[in-house]
């Protein structure tokens, strides 16, 4: 951009974080602040109010955000036509992906797409789905991919496909002989769940809600952050879990643990996610469109 003092600006006014806005800009913090006094000098007065570690944006600081709003936002549309018309596809890429998703699934995806657009640079940032989507909503990403419902109606969903989950347990474990696992078959069994603001442990909330089982009820022995963490507690005998059946193809066939399908079956869709009003750069246009493309292939090859 040419004027980086105006990109920084729209940056801090839009997160309302310094520390956040040096770190969506791959900035030191410092710098970040030397730009905005710079600007503020330029002016003549102040931009934002600093009070107790929080920022606003002063009267001056409102006006010129909503100037900046739209010079950012034509400079990445005039930066697009003229992609368009020279054919490059380049510039950088910030995805959101949930813990599960980023961990399993988007490695082999985000390996073809690079493959094929090897001038896009992508930038990844991993979270629990409530926080990607909060990413989504203020612009920290530009496209976010979770597993849970999303209830923002300004922002856009795709399914994009859908996940397995399955019961996990010890090879020893009792319930292991059964053929098929159903919600009252957990009660009175120690469980390992994930965190509060996973897609994971919402999703499987829902579903023992539907069997009239609710996750306070059970004997939830551990709460952890991430999948991996679920399978060690898991192996390690504390207690059984329901997981992404993506999730443990690796334990599976060393043996450490055994997946029982759910009864009913337990699918949840995996969705991107994205601001419905926000100009799409041709980086991102060309993603989604990979997106789709692979994830139909998927849907092709998991039918029986």
């Amino acid at each position: 951009m040419a004027d980086r003092r105006l990109q920084v600006f729209h940056t801090v006014a839009r997160l309302l974080s310094f520390t956040k806005a040096a770190e969506t800009l791959h900035m030191t913090q410092p710098a970040v602040t030397f730009q905005i006094r710079q600007l503020e000098e330029y002016f003549n007065t102040r931009l934002f109010d600093r009070t107790h570690n929080r920022i606003s944006l002063t009267a001056a600081g409102e006006r010129v955000y909503e100037y900046a709003d739209r010079i950012v936002a034509l400079y990445a549309e005039m930066e697009n036509r003229v992609r368009e018309l020279t054919g490059d596809v380049s510039g950088i890429l910030i995805i959101g992906a949930s813990t599960t998703i980023a961990e399993y699934v988007l490695p082999q995806l985000l390996g073809e797409f690079k493959e094929r657009y090897p001038n896009i640079n992508i930038r990844l940032r991993v979270s629990n789905s409530l926080g990607i989507v909060h990413m989504v909503e203020d612009n920290s990403v530009d496209v976010g991919i979770v597993e849970s419902p999303i209830t923002n109606k300004n922002l856009a969903v795709e399914v994009c496909w859908h996940d397995k989950l399955v019961f996990i347990s010890l090879p020893n474990h009792p319930l292991a002989k059964k053929a098929s696992i159903c919600a009252k078959d957990l009660d009175g069994q120690p469980f390992v769940c994930r965190e509060e603001g996973s897609g994971t442990r919402e999703f499987i909330q829902d579903y023992l809600a539907t069997a009239g089982v609710q996750l306070h009820d059970l004997n939830v022995s551990v709460e952890v952050g991430n999948p991996e963490a679920v399978k060690s507690a898991v192996e390690a005998g504390l207690g059984v879990s329901i997981v992404s059946q993506a999730t443990v193809i690796k334990e599976l066939k060393l043996g450490t643990v055994v997946a029982r399908p759910l009864d009913p079956p337990l699918e949840r869709p995996f969705s991107i996610v994205f601001q419905r009003q926000k100009f799409r750069l041709r980086a991102m246009e060309e993603f989604m469109d990979f997106a789709r493309e692979h994830c139909e292939k998927q849907a092709s090859t998991d039918k029986p």
